[in-house]
């Protein structure tokens, strides 16, 4: 059984999709089949693992609009055991096309229904904002994955993202779950990454990872690169980071199918 995770957090910067994109690649290394939606307008997870978005005839825009099926819209092996479901500029009139279209909360649920079986995992990058998108995320998604900053404002806004994924649990998608936080920027030099850390674990009843991911000039690196750090510096701190958030969450599902 397939497992689809949002990557949410309505703050931008937070190393949202860096994760996206880099626990995709690590369980893929694992050897789980994946498949990476871009529902971000910015298309970074798309680029981020390696499609030109220059390139892009198909995206999750086309598919929203009813144009294209999704079979039409996914990329196979952009790299190895990754599949993905690019984003471009115009999803941000999706918002707009979507204004009076019944049960359009459930528009990429009904499409990903179709083809889950495919896959190992879903990892969906959320936009930065609380939008429409977002809700089709979260009612596509089994869970959610919030990445943190750590830095002063780390606790703005979380509580309303929470509350939001709350919304959605109660009235659009039951099964909804918060897999866990995880910190991501982490700087060992400072005490305010540490501070924030344990403010979080102290003011939130929250499943948090173990693994934190450092601030780590590879990780920067590898966008402009068009790949994961996983294959751009295979042995720097943020690839073997990663490689340890994804074993995690590798680790939580064979904990739950227990």
């Amino acid at each position: 059984m397939s497992r689809i995770i949002a990557i949410a957090n309505q703050k931008g910067g937070v190393g949202k999709t860096t994760t996206a994109i880099n626990l995709s690649s690590c369980l893929a290394s694992l050897g789980k089949k994946v498949l990476s939606l871009d529902l971000d307008p910015q298309g970074n997870m798309s680029s981020g693992l390696g499609l030109d978005k220059e390139s892009i005839e198909n995206s999750i825009y086309d598919l929203i609009i009813g144009e294209q099926s999704i079979e039409e819209c996914i990329y196979k092996d952009v790299i190895e055991n990754v599949d993905v479901l690019p984003s471009d500029v115009n999803l941000s009139a999706a918002e707009i096309e979507l204004i009076g279209v019944e049960n359009k909360e459930y528009i990429i649920k009904q499409e990903v229904e179709k083809i889950r079986e495919e896959y190992d995992y879903i990892i969906i990058d959320c936009p930065p904002a609380l939008s429409m998108l977002t809700i089709n995320a979260m009612t596509t998604a089994d869970s959610v994955i919030v990445p943190i900053q750590c830095e002063y404002y780390a606790l703005e806004g979380l509580s309303q993202l929470i509350h939001t994924i709350e919304l959605v649990k109660e009235r659009l998608n039951a099964s909804l779950e918060i897999e866990g936080i995880v910190f991501t920027m982490y700087d060992a030099r400072t005490n305010l990454s540490l501070q924030v850390v344990e403010n979080v674990k102290d003011n939130l009843n929250q499943n948090i990872y173990k693994t934190i991911i450092p601030r780590n000039i590879r990780l920067a690196e590898a966008p402009s690169y068009g790949m994961p750090i996983n294959l751009y510096s295979p042995k720097s701190v943020g690839s073997q980071s990663y490689f340890l958030l994804a074993e995690e969450v590798i680790s939580r599902e064979n904990n739950v199918e227990e």
